[in-house]
Formats: C-alpha cells, sequence, structure tokens
C-alpha cells in the first residue's frame, strides 16, 4: 500500500552570503516517517528545517504540503512578544477544551506554564515552544534539537511520548541515544546534497564511512585518468601536428568535473594539553551537606577523585549538580564537611551558558583579549599550548570560515559557540577539565573527536551531562544525585549507574534476573558496615564490579599486544594500546587499594 506524502520539496536551492546551501534538492516526507536529520554543524541542517515549515523561501524550486496536512515546527527562539505566560504561549493555538494537553506536556518537560515570559530562561522557553508543538500533534512534527536544556528524565519522558505518537516527524539532535531510539530513516545534509536511507540512525556511521570510501576511490580514479590524459596531450604535440580536438575537450570536462567536486569538510583539529602533573589526589570531600533554605543539596557526601577520574554529575534540572561541582572546587562553601584539593591543580572550565563569550565581541576579540591567550606586542597572534599562533588559523583548526573572524559573537549558531569555547579552553594547559554541558550543539564528528581527546587526557575531568551516549563513553564514575540531597557515587557511565542503582528506582513489576555467586570481595563488601558513610559504603559495593571490569580490559589488551606484528603492522595502534594498558593497570592498582582501605575502616 502506498504511503500519503505529507511533505514534497521539489528542485530546492538556495545561496546564503554567495554560498550555495542547496542545490536541485528532491525530497518527500511520507505519512509515518521517523527521519534523523543529520550533517556537520554548518551543513544547513536547521535551514533546511526552516525551508520545510515554509519559514525561509528558496531561491528556486517548489514546497508543496497536500491540501488539509499540518506541519508543525520548533523553533529555537520562538517569539513570545505578545504572550504574558509561557503557558499563553504554549496553548494560543488550542481550543479552551484541549488546555489540559499543555498541562500535561508541561509536567513532562519539566517547566511552569504559569512562568512569565519576561523571567524565564532561555531553557524554559525552549521547553515551551516543544510543549506547544506536542500538544498541538501536527500531522508533520519538525524538531530542532529538542533535547536541548532537557534533563534525562524529561528527555526519557519526551522520547516515550514520541515513540507512542502517531505523527511523523524529522528529528535533528547530538543524543546518539535518542537517535537510534526514536528513527527509522536517516536524511544526510553533506555538501549541499542530501541523501536519504531507510534506516534509522544506528546504521548512519557505516553508511557514511562507505559513501566517503567510494568517493575517495572515484576521486583517486579520476585523478588517474586526467593525469593520463594530460600526459598525452603533452607528449602527443611532438608526434602529430594535428591534435585530436576532441580528446582535448575531454580532458577539460574532466578538469572542470574535478574542479567541480567539493572536498569535505575536515574534522576539527582540537588537542587538549594535560600541562603539568596533578597530585594523585586531586579532589577529597569529606562529610559535605549544603541547603538553599529548606532546599538540600548535598546530605553527608563524600567522594575522592584521583588523578585521571572522569567523574559526570547527573540528575534532574535543578537538583544542585552545578552548585556540588562548585563546592568540590571550592567555589561554593558547604554548610558541613570538608574539601582538600591536591597540589598543582590547573582547572580549565567550559561554561554551559557560554558566559565566558561576549556576544558583542567578534572571534579574533574573543581570544585576543583573553589574558591568558595574548601574546605580548602581538595583536594578532595567541599563545596555544605554549606556542604563539595566528588567530585565523587557529580558527580554521576549529572549523571556521576566514570570513567569521571579524564578525560578532552572537552572529554564531549553538554548534559554532560551542566550537569557540572549546577553541578558548583547549588553548590553556590543565590537568582539571570542567565540562559543563559541552555535548550541546555540538555535530556528532565533533562529539567523537572530543571523547577521543578526553579518552587520551591524562588529567581529570569532572563532567555534567544529560547525553547518555556520551556518559557510558567517557565516565568512569558517575554521581547519581536523585534530589533530596541524595548524591551517589557509582563505578562507571550512565548504563552503568542504571545497572547498579538501589532496587527502590527499578520497576516494581520487573522481574528479577537469577543472582549469580558473588565474588568474595562483592560478598564482604555486601555485608552490613559501620564506620563508612553512605556514600563510601556504595563505593565498596560498586568497587568489586569495577575492578572486574578493569581486569577484563587488561586482557583485552594483553591479548591485541601479544600480536608480535602489531608494532610493525599499526605503531599507532600498538601505542594507544599500550598505553592504554598502562592506565588500566593503575587505575586496577588504585580501585584495589581503594577497596582495601575501605575494607579495613569498614571492620573498625
Amino acid at each position: 500500500m502506498a504511503r500519503i506524502p505529507l511533505l514534497q520539496l521539489t528542485d530546492i536551492s538556495l545561496t546564503f552570503g554567495g554560498e550555495p546551501v542547496f542545490s536541485d534538492l528532491d525530497l518527500v516526507v511520507h505519512e509515518g516517517d521517523r527521519l534523523a536529520l543529520v550533517g556537520r554543524n554548518g551543513s544547513g541542517k536547521s535551514t533546511l528545517m526552516k525551508v520545510m515549515a515554509g519559514l525561509v523561501e528558496p531561491d528556486r524550486g517548489q514546497v508543496v504540503v497536500p491540501q488539509g496536512t499540518s506541519v508543525g515546527y520548533m523553533e529555537q527562539d520562538a517569539d513570545m512578544s505578545g504572550f504574558a505566560t509561557l503557558g499563553d504561549f504554549a496553548s494560543a493555538s488550542l481550543d479552551p477544551g484541549e488546555l489540559y494537553k499543555v498541562e500535561q506536556v508541561a509536567e513532562g518537560l519539566k517547566f511552569d506554564p504559569g512562568r512569565s515570559v519576561e523571567t524565564a530562561s532561555g531553557g524554559e522557553r525552549r521547553r515551551a515552544a516543544l510543549a506547544r508543538l506536542m500538544a498541538e500533534a501536527p500531522d508533520l512534527m519538525l524538531l530542532d534539537e529538542p533535547t536541548n536544556h532537557l534533563d534525562i528524565e524529561a528527555i526519557a519522558w519526551l522520547e516515550n511520548q514520541l515513540k507512542s505518537s502517531r505523527e511523523a516527524f524529522v528529528l535533528i539532535s547530538h543524543d546518539r541515544a535518542f537517535l537510534r531510539a526514536l528513527t527509522r530513516g536517516t536524511l544526510w545534509i553533506d555538501r549541499g546534497a542530501v541523501r536519504r536511507q531507510d534506516r534509522g540512525f544506528d546504521g548512519f556511521e557505516e553508511w557514511r564511512d562507505k559513501v566517503w570510501e567510494d568517493e575517495d576511490t572515484a576521486r583517486h580514479k579520476l585523478d588517474r585518468k586526467i593525469k593520463a590524459e594530460a600526459r598525452w596531450a603533452v607528449e602527443g604535440i611532438s608526434a602529430r601536428r594535428k591534435r585530436n580536438m576532441g580528446r582535448v575537450r575531454a580532458l577539460q570536462d574532466l578538469r572542470a568535473e574535478r574542479s567541480s567536486q567539493i572536498r569535505r569538510q575536515g574534522t576539527a583539529d582540537m588537542a587538549l594539553d594535560s600541562g603539568p602533573k596533578s597530585g594523585k589526589k586531586v579532589i577529597e570531600a569529606t562529610g559535605l551537606s549544603k541547603s538553599f533554605g529548606d532546599k538540600p543539596i548535598a546530605q553527608d557526601f563524600s567522594i575522592l577523585i584521583n588523578r585521571g577520574d572522569q567523574v559526570a554529575f547527573v540528575g534532574p534540572n535543578g537538583v544542585g549538580k552545578t552548585t556540588l561541582l562548585k563546592i568540590l572546587l571550592g567555589e561554593v562553601a558547604p554548610d558541613a564537611g570538608t574539601v582538600k584539593h591536591g597540589t598543582n591543580l590547573e582547572i580549565a572550565v567550559f561554561d554551559q551558558a557560554r558566559a565566558q563569550l561576549d556576544p558583542d565581541a567578534s572571534l579574533w576579540d574573543s581570544l585576543t583579549t583573553d589574558p591568558s591567550m595574548k601574546v605580548s606586542g602581538q595583536a594578532d597572534q595567541v599563545m596555544v599550548r605554549g606556542q604563539p599562533r595566528h588567530v585565523v588559523g587557529y580558527l580554521k583548526d576549529f572549523l571556521f570560515d576566514e570570513r567569521q573572524v571579524r564578525a560578532p559573537v552572537r552572529s554564531l549558531s549553538g554548534g559554532e559557540k560551542a566550537r569557540l569555547l572549546l577553541a578558548r579552553l583547549m588553548a590553556k594547559p590543565s590537568n582539571v577539565l570542567v565540562l559543563d554541558e559541552p555535548t550541546n550543539d555540538l555535530d556528532i564528528e565533533t562529539l567523537d573527536l572530543l571523547q577521543e581527546l578526553l579518552d587520551d587526557y591524562d588529567g581529570t575531568v569532572l563532567l555534567v551531562s544529560h547525553d547518555r551516549d556520551f556518559l557510558d563513553r567517557v565516565a568512569t564514575t558517575t554521581v547519581a544525585m536523585e534530589g533530596d540531597g541524595r548524591a551517589t557515587a557509582y563505578a562507571g557511565g550512565w548504563s552503568d549507574y542504571m545497572a547498579q542503582r538501589p532496587e527502590r528506582d527499578a520497576p516494581a513489576d520487573k522481574a528479577k534476573p537469577a543472582a549469580k555467586p558473588a565474588p568474595k570481595a562483592a560478598q564482604a563488601a555486601a555485608k552490613p558496615k559501620s564506620g563508612l558513610s553512605f556514600t563510601e559504603k556504595h563505593r565498596l559495593e560498586a568497587l568489586p564490579a569495577e575492578i572486574e571490569r578493569l581486569e577484563a580490559e587488561i586482557a583485552k589488551l594483553e591479548e591485541l599486544l601479544a600480536d608480535p606484528e602489531l608494532f610493525t603492522r599499526e605503531p599507532v595502534k600498538f601505542r594507544k594500546a599500550t598505553e592504554a594498558l598502562v592506565q588500566r593497570q593503575e587505575k586496577l592498582a588504585a580501585s584495589e587499594e581503594e577497596w582495601l582501605t575501605l575494607e579495613e575502616k569498614a571492620e573498625g
């Protein structure tokens, strides 16, 4: 049975500032489609979505929406002028009998419909825009980064709502777990062209890599053919008085084809300098408590963060993740408890609110006026990890065009602002990185590169994020802040926390798997302990699983390095595997030492 088209784009071309965004684009969205729209920052994803929504007029081509079909677009910066409250905006197009829909969505997305538009934060305004779209339930929903500013609980709610809805949707998101759970097809914008694959996001990276591999092969063949034909054109002159002009024209056509091919945009040339080594102990917090009025942030929280740890802080919005982070950094005083810092700490901070960026300053000024990046007597250079670099060259490493260098920060997209902040952050040597929502607005390739950099980073990472996939890839410890002052450290990332969390958080009707015999260390850790804080007790219970995981990773790395040909065949892989083995052996020793210390303390 043929599916009903909801939206059709035919021969769409669009140019901004002399540069083509799309050319000869054809696209059909059908009833029941659930499409991921992916591409690099700046490739035109949001622009294409605005063309679909009728908010941007193409230079050429047609956008056809069948009569009776409704298309809704979630604006990232909705115009709320004329509305007193967020609820007024979200319910503006609903009949009085449908106002309950906004209340339901507001509860799931965690915002107050009664909040004044004037006092609402950017995140609250975006949630209201999303609530309006969800309550209207058009036939086709266009969702541009709907998970930004949502905590993990709200993301899970939205994910379930979209799964159970009948509406078709096109979705832009950096959240891999969200895309994998929801999409059945993928639209990929790359250098002005849109490709479609009727397979969800889970198959995107394999598809992308195959397309690029085929392109490289075709380009190599074309280069060889051009060289051969050019050699014939030159050498044939001495052998013939009259050249085959048809063949000469064919050579010109080949050269024109080659010059018209647009090179793929490379990945950002990002690098981290871990600076001088800190002491083994980075932060030791004991018995921390903090409240604001009658709202507890933490109660009797203790944690030991060692050099090389990558600690994630997760929990609902407003639970106090950033406050706890500031207490650990010494920026906010606790009501009770102590925080001790190790020696030689150099801290660099990635700010969620991008407050470090002046919206009216140019990209050039954002780097050259930073005191830590100034080069004495040089107005066009910045100090990058101890070496002077030209401003333009350094910005190009982060994929900024030369024409953007003098543009104001306010003209940048969310992803570009994140890259500019990363450029400032990565210019400075550090041994403690504080990353507050670093994944917002970054494209998937840049996220991959950031993850690789953190994997190789010798320092310590403190991370706040709602991106479940990123947490699983990066975090070695997860501090779950569950409200009412409860903050508990678990070994591993998000999935590890979900597996270890107490039974009170698990669904009541979920059948329990048969328990496996526990190792002696786990049996000992499971016994009632005296002399341990709440956090230490949970840490002791989690350590055996962490030790087991590290032992398994060490065994795999030792198996890989046992290949005698690996060094000569893949020297880079050999080096990385060797470094990873040493790192995990050190972590294993530290985990075993920590387990013994806690055991001794528990036994009195």
